[in-house]
């Protein structure tokens, strides 16, 4: 074609357009077109590697240390020990929320589909955490209520609350009967805590519920395992939250980053803490959606890594 000068300039009146035109065509013509056109797959901006490993922060007697020390500060002091797990110190009481402190759901699904491959190293032994006041279990999943953390962290005596619906499973786990079994807008006092039963949305899991504690002037809500629905931040709201404990990975339905700070965001709680991510290789996400949501909402939020302590401190 290229040393066709008939095809390139026909004989006759030729505008511009139409030699433009020409030239166009010809072009498109020399490009092969597949048979089948694949859609080109969207480009997630908010995806990042997942880590190979991550080391705690503190860990083990250095992390009981930490804990004892704080005891003469005043303050909320908070630490993520992985998955859905906090420990929260008041007034030098403590509540152990949600904790998972083993390798039992890796153990468990081995060799399958599923593999629960732990990236986090494990914060602390459970069995060091005896010392507590307070166990919640917002639901039934092993990563909220362990068998092979339970016996261990309730071996003194903390009392123990579970959502009403898995009393039984909760206390085959436990090795002993829960103290108190909450259904929403039920409340439960031990020492200085009080801890009230919030509504959550987990598919799988119709008894699961968030939990709002209190002690003294500082107030806590741990949300459990939910998505983001009318009525959960709704419930929430009158309690005045200092802080907010929400899931962000996004599968075996919980929230992504996105819908985690605007939950902790309509909850009106002062500071959004994200949590169920870096534990399991196949049940992660990153911190992004979330600090981008944050930002654009104007929510205070926290990053901790695994063994980290955050103090929220009114003076008293």
């Amino acid at each position: 074609m290229a040393n066709d000068s008939e095809s390139l300039f026909p004989s006759g009146p030729t505008t511009r357009r139409g030699l433009l035109s020409a030239f166009s065509r010809r072009a498109a013509e020399a490009v092969p077109v597949p048979d089948v056109l694949t859609p080109r797959a969207p480009v997630d901006h908010f995806d990042e590697p997942i880590p190979d490993w991550i080391d705690p922060i503190l860990s083990g007697a250095d992390l009981i240390a930490e804990i004892e020390a704080s005891k003469e500060e005043t303050g909320m002091h908070i630490w993520w020990l992985g998955q859905s797990g906090f420990l929260v110190q008041v007034a030098g009481e403590h509540i152990l929320l949600d904790p998972y402190l083993s390798d039992s759901l890796t153990s468990r699904f081995v060799g399958t589909d599923t593999p629960y491959e732990r990236i986090t190293g494990l914060v602390v032994e459970p069995s060091l955490l005896s010392f507590v006041d307070i166990v919640t279990s917002s639901h039934a999943h092993i990563d909220h209520l362990d068998p092979e953390t339970l016996p261990h962290v309730l071996a003194g005596d903390a009392a123990f609350v579970c959502a009403v619906g898995s009393e039984q499973i909760a206390a085959e786990r436990a090795g002993r009967l829960p103290d108190a079994a909450l259904a929403i807008d039920d409340e439960a006092e031990f020492g200085g805590f009080t801890v009230r039963a919030v509504p959550a949305y987990h598919e799988d899991s119709p008894e699961a519920v968030g939990y709002v504690a209190r002690n003294g002037a500082y107030v806590l809500y741990h949300a459990g395992d939910t998505r983001r629905v009318q009525g959960v931040a709704e419930a929430v709201q009158p309690h005045g939250a200092d802080v907010a404990f929400v899931p962000i990975s996004g599968k075996h339905g919980t929230m992504n980053g996105t819908d985690a700070a605007r939950l902790a965001y309509e909850s009106g709680a002062i500071i959004a803490i994200p949590c169920h991510y870096e534990m399991f290789r196949s049940d992660t996400d990153n911190t992004r959606r979330f600090v981008a949501e944050c930002s654009r909402l104007g929510q205070e939020y926290r990053l901790p890594r695994a063994g980290e302590r955050i103090t929220i401190d009114y003076g008293f």
